[in-house]
């Protein structure tokens, strides 16, 4: 089951930046909660960013000044700017509810290397 499609990531360098962007197929988009997840190998998904469906977000500690969440409802589309990239970032990103479903995406992959 397909509820959320992720794009945007890529290979950039250390410093660098990218936007990721979470497609929401539901309808009620708006209503909900969503997030920003990353699992990076040989370690456990954990929570990136949060965005409420009012407009109120929060952080990871370690990505907190640097990465940017927010959501536009009119195109049901969410999304994560990443800045001040390093090889901590790298991991495939997820977007779901907070807290979420249990249908994930395909992610999408964010390598930041040299």
């Amino acid at each position: 089951q397909v509820q959320f499609v992720e794009s945007g990531g890529g290979l950039v360098q250390p410093g660098g930046f990218l936007r990721l962007s979470c497609a929401g197929l539901g309808s009620l988009f708006r209503l909900n909660s969503m997030g920003w997840y990353r699992q990076a190998p040989g370690k456990k998904r954990e929570m990136v960013a949060v965005i409420f469906s009012g407009g109120l977000t929060n952080y990871a500690d370690s990505v907190k000044g640097r990465f940017t969440i927010y959501r536009d409802n009119a195109k049901n589309t969410v999304y994560l700017q990443m800045n001040s990239l390093s090889s901590e970032d790298t991991a495939v990103y997820y977007c779901n509810y907070r807290p979420p479903s249990l249908y994930w995406g395909r992610g999408t992959q964010v390598t930041v290397s040299s």
